[in-house]
């Protein structure tokens, strides 16, 4: 077979988007798949320990502790896969990480699914988790890295359609399945995971490999044939591409290994971790966890809506992350990354204030239909800023030879956020109610200056460009200033080449 389906240019960007879609389709399916049977008859009976519908009221507290650390397990093992491609990413390729990780995918999905007791479910979320958290570090990575520069937002952040995709087919999966009799209505929507998990690594090796990571591995011929067909027909984009690459691959020979992440040196690359980390946090305190794993339980009893209601309101509510994923591809590159993130950071806010106001009226139908209302239209402003830029700009800012070391630990930090989220939710449901969602509320107000003041834009630049913007940074105060600032050039024309030729002049001084 010819190599990546004999595409080009737009053609291979696409095969490049399709596959990613299924990729982060995988997370956003095993996200919600287990809030969505966790209410079911038969699971419930499957695994008493951790039902809190049919639990005494003595019990409830207690169960839903045990429920949310089932639940979160998954989470917590993210973190372990991210940062597992803090070591592998750099060392196997984007492709072949990506395909570890979907193995581990197929076998947690299939053990989660011939579950007859809690320890293999656990065990099952555990292996789960460590797929899903390989995939979401290492797939944004491989993904801005062979896209172009002004269209590298636009398909990055289209993280909220790849997501709201496999939360919707998890949620109406599920929804349908209710209706079903026996094991199978919790089994088959659990295994579905596995099924996406053979797609990704039947189509990964038939795509390229990042130029970026060729490069860095001395594979020029090879780097050389992907810009190629990325840039067809245009030599000149590619020449720059690779002088470029070239360029910040000898500025950064000086931090090359995983503990220079932790030193500030003349790339400020502690800096980059700290911006990368942060945002990753922020997204997960956003509060769209503590909605999105127990979507179906918010609206059954939160929203007092009855259990067949629920399950439609729960899974007709991802649709409203496509829509928001559209509206982010849309708009990432022609605003850029800061105006979208302080917008979303705001609107989510407001909608926390109406939600919470909602809910806590508790016999009024009207205020919790109005309440669905907040809900999904929060889902949308989240998505048009935070579900898939937080992913977007680790891998802007982060150097190449760091790149996946950069955006595994963020992402790693990121899932252990989540399992904060999930493993507290429970218990802030039962013991707090609706002054739960008031968490949220300040915490996205404090977004907005933090974004303001410390994230520079990234929008239309050069991942290259952006190590140019760093080099000028003085401070965590003044990169903001610095990008504004600073033109869209050609790293020759900022004097880098010859920063190149000193940084290498210097290693062989040092050597002797």
């Amino acid at each position: 077979m010819a190599p990546f389906w004999e595409l080009s240019g737009r053609k291979l960007h696409w095969a490049v988007w399709t596959e990613s879609l299924v990729c982060i389709s995988i997370f956003g399916y095993a996200t919600a798949s287990a809030g969505g049977v966790l209410n079911g008859e038969s699971f419930r009976k499957q695994f008493p320990t951790i039902d809190v519908t049919d639990a005494p009221p003595d019990q409830k507290h207690d169960k839903s502790v045990i429920q949310g650390t089932v639940v979160a397990m998954y989470t917590l093992l993210g973190a372990f896969g991210a940062i597992a491609c803090t070591f592998l990413g750099d060392r196997l390729g984007r492709r072949m990480t990506i395909f570890v990780a979907a193995m581990a995918v197929f076998i947690g999905g299939l053990l989660m699914s011939t579950s007859y007791s809690l320890g293999q479910f656990i065990v099952a979320r555990c292996v789960l988790g460590l797929g899903v958290g390989g995939i979401t570090a290492t797939v944004p990575v491989w993904q801005s890295e062979l896209s172009k520069t002004k269209s590298r937002g636009s398909h990055v952040s289209s993280f909220g359609i790849y997501c709201g995709t496999g939360l919707s087919l998890a949620l109406w999966v599920s929804f349908g399945m209710s209706f079903t009799k026996g094991s199978v209505a919790w089994r088959f929507p659990l295994s579905i995971v596995s099924v996406l998990a053979v797609i990704v690594m039947c189509f990964i090796f038939t795509l390229p490999e990042s130029p970026r990571w060729l490069k860095l591995k001395d594979r020029h011929e090879e780097a050389k044939r992907v810009l190629d067909l990325l840039h067809p027909g245009d030599p000149e984009a590619v020449e720059k591409e690779i002088e470029d690459i070239e360029l910040a691959l000898r500025i950064s020979v000086r931090h090359t290994s995983l503990l220079s992440m932790f030193s500030m040196g003349p790339q400020r690359i502690f800096h980059r971790v700290v911006l990368a980390s942060i945002l990753q946090i922020m997204l997960q305190m956003t509060g769209v966890n503590a909605i999105a794993f127990y979507a179906p339980t918010i609206y059954e009893q939160q929203l007092h809506f009855p259990a067949v209601e629920a399950g439609v309101l729960a899974a007709a509510s991802q649709a409203c992350l496509i829509l928001g994923g559209i509206l982010c591809a849309f708009t990432v590159d022609r605003f850029g990354r800061r105006p979208l993130m302080m917008f979303s950071a705001s609107a989510m806010c407001v909608c926390f204030v109406c939600v919470t106001a909602l809910t806590s009226q508790p016999d009024n139908r009207a205020a919790s239909k109005a309440a669905v209302f907040f809900l999904y239209l929060y889902y949308v402003v989240y998505t048009v800023g935070y579900i898939g830029i937080p992913f977007l700009y680790a891998s802007e800012i982060a150097p190449v030879q760091l790149r996946a070391a950069i955006c595994g630990l963020s992402t790693a930090i990121s899932w252990l956020f989540n399992f904060m989220v999930v493993e507290v939710t429970p218990v802030g449901f039962e013991d707090i109610g609706y002054q739960y969602f008031i968490i949220y509320t300040v915490l996205n107000a404090t977004f907005v200056p933090m974004v303001y003041f410390f994230y520079p834009e990234t929008a239309g630049r050069s991942l290259e460009e952006l190590d140019a913007i760093f080099a000028q940074s003085k401070s965590i105060f003044d990169t903001v200033r610095v990008a504004k600032q600073m033109p869209k050039i050609h790293l020759k024309e900022l004097g880098y080449e010859k920063k190149a030729a000193d940084l290498e002049h210097m290693e062989k001084y040092e050597a002797v």
